[in-house]
C-alpha cells in the first residue's frame, strides 16, 4: 500500500505539518458547540442547573506562497445562549489570528525522518471583550495581541496488515500582552473598573493518530494537554464620592490551569483534497477546568 491510496482530512486538532503547493488553498470551516449544564453569575456563584450553550466557528484560509511556505488567516465568530442570563445580541465576531508556517523537512517513503514545520501566528484582538453593559455574553474576544510558536511533525507508519497509521505531534507555546480594561469585560470585571488584565502564557502539546481504514475512511483520535499560567487582574473601581476620592486597589489571580483533552473522530473523504471529519472533544476535569464535551464538524477542501 502507498500513500496515493489513502486519503486524510487531518485529526480535529492537531494541524498538519506539511505545507500547500506553491499556488494552491485550503479552506476548512470548524463548526461546535460547546455545553455546560453550570455557569457563573455576576457575584462568582455557580448555578449547576443554568445550561449554557456556545456556538462557536473558526476557519482556516490557508494558501501556498512557495512549496515550503504557507501563509494564512483563520477568523473566528460565536454565539452564546444561557437558559439562564441573557445571551448574545446575535452572532458576534471573535478575534482572529494571522499565520506562516516554513516546513523543514519533508517525509520520504522508507525513511524515519518526519515532517517538520516552524509556525508563527499572530492573534490579533479584533473580538469584544470589555464596556459590555447587561450583556456579558456578547464578549468573544481576549482583546490581547497573542503570539504563537509551535513546531509541527507528521509521520506515516505501515501496520502488519498492510494499513497507514498517520502521527502528528504539535508543540506550541503563547504569550499575550496586557490589556487595558474598563467596566464590564471577559475578565470578570464589573461596571465602574478600569484597569489591565495580564494574560498569563500557556503551552499545549498535542499528539494525534489516524488509522486509514479503506482509501475513503479514517478513524482518528487526539491527546492534547494544555498548561495556561496565571492570569492576574489589576485596577480599582469609580467611587461614588466625586473625582477627587482615591479609589481602592483591586487586585486578582486566576490561578493556572491545566486540563487532558481527548478528541476521536471519523473522516470521509470523497476525493484526495476533500473530505470532512466529525466527532468531539472530551476534556477532563483537571486544576481549574471543568469537565466538557465538545461536539465538532468540519471540512476540508484544498484547491
Amino acid at each position: 500500500m502507498t500513500l496515493d491510496d489513502a486519503w486524510w482530512t487531518g485529526p480535529l486538532l492537531a494541524a498538519s505539518a506539511a505545507t500547500l503547493s506553491h499556488g494552491h488553498f485550503l479552506i476548512e470551516p470548524y463548526v461546535y458547540d460547546s455545553i455546560s449544564n453550570g455557569r457563573f453569575d455576576d457575584q462568582g456563584v455557580r448555578h449547576e442547573t443554568a445550561r449554557a450553550e456556545a456556538f462557536r466557528s473558526q476557519t482556516y484560509l490557508l494558501y501556498g506562497l512557495a512549496d515550503t511556505v504557507t501563509v494564512g488567516v483563520i477568523p473566528r465568530f460565536g454565539y452564546d445562549e444561557f437558559s439562564q442570563g441573557r445571551s448574545s445580541s446575535g452572532v458576534r465576531v471573535g478575534d482572529v489570528t494571522l499565520q506562516a508556517q516554513y516546513r523543514l523537512t519533508q517525509f520520504q517513503e522508507g525513511h524515519w525522518v518526519p515532517t517538520m514545520s516552524l509556525v508563527l501566528a499572530e492573534t490579533v484582538p479584533s473580538g469584544k471583550y470589555d464596556r459590555l453593559g447587561k450583556r456579558p455574553s456578547d464578549g468573544l474576544g481576549a482583546g490581547a495581541y497573542t503570539t504563537t510558536v509551535s513546531l509541527y511533525t507528521q509521520h506515516y507508519l505501515w501496520l502488519p496488515n498492510g494499513r497507514i497509521l498517520r502521527t502528528r505531534l504539535d508543540l506550541s507555546g503563547s504569550f499575550s500582552h496586557d490589556v487595558r480594561l474598563e467596566d464590564v469585560s471577559v475578565y470578570g470585571t464589573e461596571s465602574g473598573f478600569r484597569g489591565r488584565a495580564s494574560p498569563g502564557s500557556s503551552f499545549v502539546a498535542d499528539s494525534s493518530w489516524e488509522y486509514s481504514v479503506t482509501r475513503n475512511w479514517v478513524l482518528a483520535l487526539d491527546v492534547v494537554y494544555e498548561h495556561d499560567a496565571n492570569s492576574r487582574l489589576e485596577g480599582s473601581y469609580l467611587t461614588q464620592q466625586g473625582d477627587n476620592s482615591p479609589a481602592p486597589l483591586f487586585r486578582g489571580n486566576s490561578g493556572s490551569s491545566e486540563s487532558l483533552g481527548f478528541a476521536p473522530a471519523v473522516e470521509y473523504n470523497w476525493s484526495s483534497n476533500v473530505g470532512v471529519i466529525f466527532g468531539a472533544k472530551l476534556v477532563t476535569a483537571g486544576r481549574n477546568t471543568d469537565a466538557v464535551v465538545i461536539p465538532v464538524v468540519a471540512i476540508n477542501v484544498v484547491y
